[in-house]
């Protein structure tokens, strides 16, 4: 037989091996190898041994018993579990009155009172004479060139800007943790801020409050989830609306001093306005795109209907027709719609704003000739013209890792938006040179606010409110 050749790679190779298997040899590895298999064979055995024995011993002591839940037997639950107003404690809570954490849970259905739902340890008397003071005189009514007394929507002026501040005393911590919606109160006689949070608390505070009223901030717990709006009816103010995410909305009669419920529904509630000439139908964005129309005096729906293909974050009126109503949505569009028209099966808006990422405010300019946008995409859109077809856009940081998104509002004419930004500043919009001209800062601002309101009835006072819960009022 022929003698077969190898290669150089070949020979190499069989060297390695053999040399390999004369170390393993030396190390005795095979032999420890084997002894460790034989021990882990017998372990095993004896644990099979242990749970035959067991199993037995269990057969033989307890019965098998086949679990069925009581709703499965048609019976009512044992408890409750747990209760619906357990939160974490706030952040900096020690800067905050003592709270008293409601007996009682606000998913509550029907009317709840004022002082069962308080969080604060002071009475809240003061608050409520307050209110009822003002609620007499009408805010919203002036004479027109004929002498009648029509409505108006809000005082507008312009020379206001130069001249706003933000004093130490008009900066409050007004409810725990994130605050979710700020509104002011329509009284030319009193500046009153209305705040809710993250956790479904609602505060007041009484900017202008003096020695008798301490601090002027009352809070109560009437929701279990994120406020996402407020409405305060401007012909008459003893009546406060707030809605939540947990599918409520909450009417807060201060002459009854209680929380009423006149709508709610098992979806959650994004937004919510109402129409100046309607005071007792509310505007409600629930669910995945649907507004629905609700008279809060029955709690009947007068409409239906799905509007956006996601949840819609605001909903706004135009001064100036009040037909014409504007939606922001998630689905990035914000859409102009005619009231008269949506009563149709699919009703189609009169105009489309589309954008690149969701649209988290739209609102009309108080004169309702301009709209603004405010999107995710980090653009503030602003729209004119006869049918809004002329717009262009501002570059401006939307949105940060741990902040709500910022929206930008009109202040008390068509001139300037107001935004926040995220350097403790209020950058202020130009319409007319189309961008930023001005930002509002103060050394006593230790937070970035996003969430804003400008006072209807007093030019120059606008109330931004931060993540930790507090409200900062700069006034002329």
């Amino acid at each position: 037989m022929a003698t077969i050749s190898l290669t150089d790679y070949e020979r190499k190779r069989l060297e390695n091996i053999k040399r390999n298997e004369e170390l393993l040899a030396s190390l005795n590895i095979k032999s420890k190898l084997s002894d460790l298999s034989a021990s882990f064979k017998r372990h095993r055995v004896e644990a099979s041994s242990y749970k035959i024995s067991s199993d037995k011993k269990l057969e033989s002591e307890t019965p098998i018993v086949i679990r069925k839940s009581l709703r499965i037997q048609g019976k009512a639950p044992e408890s409750r579990g747990l209760k619906d107003d357990f939160k974490d404690n706030p952040k900096n809570s020690k800067t905050l009155k003592s709270q008293i954490i409601p007996n009682k849970s606000p998913r509550e259905l029907g009317p709840i009172s004022m002082r069962d739902f308080s969080t604060c340890s002071v009475s809240d008397e003061l608050l409520v004479n307050k209110i009822l003071s003002v609620c007499k005189k009408s805010q919203f009514k002036e004479e027109d060139d004929n002498g009648d007394c029509v409505k108006k929507s809000r005082v507008r002026a312009s020379n206001y800007l130069d001249s706003m501040q933000l004093a130490p005393e008009n900066i409050a911590r007004v409810v725990p943790d994130r605050i979710s919606s700020v509104k002011f109160f329509p009284s030319e006689d009193m500046r009153m801020v209305v705040a809710g949070n993250i956790y479904g608390d609602v505060g007041f505070w009484n900017v202008d409050s003096d020695n008798e009223d301490g601090d002027g901030i009352y809070t109560y717990h009437p929701h279990s989830a994120p406020v996402s709006s407020i409405v305060i009816r401007p012909f008459s103010l003893n009546k406060i609306f707030t809605c939540c995410y947990d599918g409520r909305v909450r009417s807060l009669d201060i002459e009854k001093e209680t929380f009423g419920l006149p709508y709610t529904t098992e979806h959650e509630i994004s937004s919510m306005s109402q129409r100046c000439d309607d005071v007792n139908s509310l505007y409600l964005g629930e669910g995945r795109g649907v507004v629905r129309v609700c008279d809060e005096r029955s709690g009947k729906l007068s409409f239906s209907g799905d509007l956006h293909k996601e949840s819609i974050n605001t909903i706004d009126f135009n001064s100036n027709n009040f037909n014409m109503m504007v939606t922001s949505s998630t689905d990035h569009t914000a859409c102009i719609w005619d009231l008269r028209k949506l009563g149709k099966c699919k009703p189609e808006p009169l105009k489309m704003i589309t954008r690149k990422r969701p649209v988290y405010s739209a609102y009309f300019s108080p004169s309702g000739s301009l709209l603004t946008t405010t999107s995710v995409d980090d653009k503030v859109g602003v729209l004119s013209g006869a049918n809004y077809d002329d717009d262009f856009m501002i570059n401006h940081k939307i949105k940060s890792a741990g902040l709500s998104t910022l929206k930008g509002v009109w202040g008390w004419d068509d001139s300037y938006i107001f935004i926040g930004n995220l350097k403790r500043g209020v950058d202020v919009i130009s319409i007319e040179k189309k961008r930023i001209v001005t930002t509002l800062e103060s050394q006593h601002m230790s937070a970035n606010p996003y969430r804003f309101d400008a006072h209807p009835l007093k030019p120059g006072v606008l109330a931004g409110a931060t993540s930790g819960g507090q409200v900062y009022v700069w006034s002329s």
